[in-house]
Order: C-alpha cells, then sequence, then structure tokens
C-alpha cells in the first residue's frame, strides 16, 4: 500500500514538473511568435485617403508579417470615434490629433517621440505638438494647402486668366460676370455648391472662417485667444455671399447639398470655382493639369494681393501609450517605413498629395502642392492655419448652423457673428474650467 502511495506521489510529481516546464517554454517562446510581433491598429481622419492607406497597410503586412489595420472614420465624426475607440479593450495603437488642444485632451494616451528613429528622419520639428512635460508626443506628418481651385478652360472660356484674379474686387468682378453669363457658358454657377451637410461644412465652417481669425491675429500680435473680436467678419460675410450668390444651386438648398456634389459640379464643368486643398487633387485630376490652378482665398482685405494659399497642417500622429510594448514597437517600426520606404513616400506623394517633412520624401506631383510652392517662392505669404486654435467643435458647429440659416434667410449674419464671438468666449471658458 505504502509503495502504492508512494509512486503515485512520484508521478503526480512528475506530471507537474511537465506541466511547469510545457508553462515556462510557452512563456520563453512568446517572444518569437506573431503576438511578439505585436500589430497596428491606425486610427485615420482622412476619409479621401482610406484607400491609399488600407493599400500601404496591405504591402507593409505582405511585407514584414505584421498585422496593420486601418479603420476611418467617416467625415466629420473622427472625435466621436476616436473617443469610443479609445475605451475599447483594443483601442487604435495610432490616431490622429489636429491641434495642441487636442494633444491636451488626448494627452495621456500620447507616447513620448523624441528619440524615436521616425523623428530622427524628420527634415523639421517646428510643427510638432508637445505635452505640458515638455515631451514630443505627436509629430506634424504631412502639410497641404488650400484656396480655390479653379477651371483654367472655363474660365478662358469666360475671357479671364487666372492672372486677371489678384484680390477679392475682381475675383467678386469675374464671378459676377460668369454667373450672369452662366447660360451663354454652359455652366450653372460660377462656384460649385458651398454643402453645409456633415461631409462638406468643415470646408466653410473651418477652412473659411480661418481667414477672418489669421487676419485678426495678424493685426493684434497674437497666435490665439479666447476671446475673439470678430474684426474681419464683415469680409467673412462677403466671401460667404460672394460663394452662395454666384452659386450653382439655390442657396436654401444648401442644407442638403454634399462634398460629392460639389466634386461632381466641378469635374462636370458645371462650375468654374470650388473651395478645397491639395488633398483634393485626385478628384480633379482628370480634367488635365493644364486646365486647372488654385486662387488664395481673398477676403476684402487691404494687401492680399500679396496673401498666397493657406498653407499648415492638422495632420499629426500620436501613438498610444496604453497598447502593449510590442504594438507600440510594430507601430513605430510601420511610422518608419511609411516615411522611409520607396513603397511608403510613393503612396504619400502621388496618392495622398502629401508634402511630408522626411528626410526621403519625394516630391508630390500634386499640380496643387507645386502652386503652392511657386507662390512661396514669388514671396507671396501663406495664410497660417489659426483654425487649430478654435476653441471647440461645437464652436464649429455652431458657426456652420449660422451659415448654414443665413444662407436659407431663416437666420441673420448677426447670428453668425454671435455664434462667432460669443460661441468662442462661451467654449474658451468651458475649456478653461475643464
Amino acid at each position: 500500500m505504502k509503495m502504492k502511495k508512494f509512486l503515485a506521489l512520484a508521478l503526480a510529481l512528475v506530471m507537474a514538473l511537465s506541466l511547469a516546464a510545457c508553462g515556462k517554454k510557452a512563456d520563453d517562446n512568446k517572444g518569437n511568435g506573431d503576438e511578439a510581433k505585436g500589430s497596428v491598429y491606425y486610427l485615420n481622419f482622412k476619409p479621401e485617403a482610406d484607400k491609399a492607406w488600407q493599400d500601404l497597410a496591405k504591402t507593409y503586412t505582405e511585407q514584414t508579417g505584421v498585422e496593420v489595420k486601418v479603420v476611418t472614420a467617416a467625415s466629420g465624426q473622427y472625435d466621436t470615434m476616436l473617443t469610443s475607440e479609445l475605451d475599447k479593450s483594443a483601442p487604435p495603437t495610432m490616431f490622429q490629433v489636429g491641434n495642441q488642444g487636442a494633444v491636451n485632451s488626448y494627452g495621456d494616451f500620447c507616447y513620448p517621440l523624441d528619440n524615436t528613429d521616425v523623428m530622427k528622419e524628420m527634415t523639421t520639428q517646428d510643427f510638432n505638438l508637445k505635452n505640458a512635460n515638455g515631451e514630443t508626443v505627436s509629430i506634424g506628418y504631412c502639410y497641404e494647402a488650400f484656396g480655390i481651385i479653379v477651371n483654367k478652360a472655363l474660365l478662358k472660356q469666360a475671357g479671364y486668366e487666372i492672372s486677371d484674379i489678384t484680390n477679392f474686387e475682381t475675383l467678386k468682378k469675374v464671378a459676377d460676370d460668369i454667373q450672369a453669363r452662366k447660360a451663354e457658358l454652359g455652366v450653372d454657377g460660377a462656384f460649385t455648391s458651398a454643402g453645409m451637410d456633415g461631409s462638406s461644412d468643415w470646408r466653410f465652417k473651418t477652412h473659411l472662417a480661418n481667414l477672418p481669425i489669421y487676419y485678426e491675429y495678424k493685426a493684434d500680435g497674437i497666435g490665439s485667444t479666447d476671446a475673439i473680436k470678430g474684426t474681419y467678419l464683415d469680409n467673412y460675410k462677403q466671401i460667404w455671399d460672394l460663394y452662395i450668390t454666384d452659386s450653382t444651386c439655390d442657396p436654401t438648398l444648401l442644407a442638403s447639398k454634399t462634398g460629392n456634389d460639389a466634386v461632381a459640379e466641378f469635374v462636370g464643368k458645371k462650375a468654374v470655382f470650388y473651395q478645397n486643398g491639395t488633398w483634393a487633387y485626385n478628384d480633379v485630376k482628370d480634367l488635365g493639369d493644364d486646365n486647372l490652378g488654385m486662387l488664395p482665398i481673398y477676403i476684402g482685405v487691404d494687401g492680399e494681393e500679396n496673401q498666397g494659399l493657406c498653407t499648415g497642417s492638422e495632420n499629426f500622429w500620436c501613438v498610444n501609450n496604453a497598447s502593449s510594448d510590442a504594438d507600440i514597437q510594430a507601430t513605430l517600426d510601420f511610422l518608419y517605413w511609411c516615411v522611409t520606404s520607396e513603397e511608403g513616400t510613393t503612396a504619400m506623394a502621388n496618392d495622398m498629395g502629401f508634402v511630408i517633412p522626411f528626410k526621403k520624401a519625394i516630391e508630390s506631383p500634386n499640380l496643387f502642392v507645386k502652386v503652392d510652392n511657386e507662390m512661396t517662392a514669388e514671396g507671396k505669404t501663406p495664410v497660417a492655419w489659426n483654425f487649430s486654435t478654435m476653441p471647440s467643435e461645437n464652436w464649429k458647429n455652431g458657426v456652420g448652423s449660422a451659415l448654414t440659416a443665413y444662407a436659407a434667410g431663416t437666420g441673420s449674419w448677426d447670428d453668425v457673428v454671435t455664434a462667432f464671438v460669443d460661441g468662442w468666449a462661451s467654449e474658451a471658458a468651458l475649456n478653461a474650467a475643464a
């Protein structure tokens, strides 16, 4: 009996040691499996670049075996989606922010990027964003420009050249003439529809609104404020009135007009002018580079003849420090590959239309990028992207709603001013109290 008990105990001990050995072996090999390679989950801000990122992710996975998932938020839904995704058990390992305020909001998720390989490849760090400790936690990975895209062929058909437009006065003169002769010229309007649905309203509540902010900051010698004065809102009204009057559609219809509507009108040669940026090049390039150009957005400010395009960035990469060490490293490796490899730099230049501040960047074939560079070389002053200082998305939405109501005749310009000035102050106060 004692012998049987001894044998049973011995057998149990052998089994326990075997299991322990198996467990130890599994732990030892953890660094060699797919899990140890880590994976990448990129929450992308730019819908127009989704296909290019999907293709790039596929290529990288084929080359390295590292899984890269790209999820693109719908237009106008990025902030909501980011907040939601960061709360999930498998959150993005990298995401985008658009300004310092966003870094302040999401700073707890931002991995310090100083001394990483991807940062060492940058040609400038002037636009990178830091946290309160002075650590670089977000890198400005591309620069873009926006203005008024022009169909030069249609403009010439109307009897004008781009060189005839040098300020708001001449822009209005040409646009008014085209609008008056639209039937003769075979167009529906001088400007594409200023769509105010979620896929398009950012062009006006954010990008167009940048102009009065820029000029106010310039006049006051500041870079931000908690109390915008609205010094140049009469100029904002001038350009908005021109957009909605000399348009392809009745102003009452703007609430339902989309970004796709504007593209279709421009590509379909139903409009001569289309406010958008370098990122829209792929949408319109089939018209041919010889037939395309870009003008600054003129709003009637003294000296605007020397103004260039609105140039800057709202595209900053962050790496999620809540991710595993393996996923963080996988994400950093992916970023490095994007900005150094032939595949990555080509996709970012050709397919996405980006100008990237990295040593191995290739020249973009994007016509609008070339126009921006030429204007700067000629001594034109680029308009800074001061919309990064707008106090909140809620503020933008308030301005957008007021613009839409004004266009439809259900609201007044005073409502726009209130949304702009009073809304700014109230949102800034909320930010300060948070």
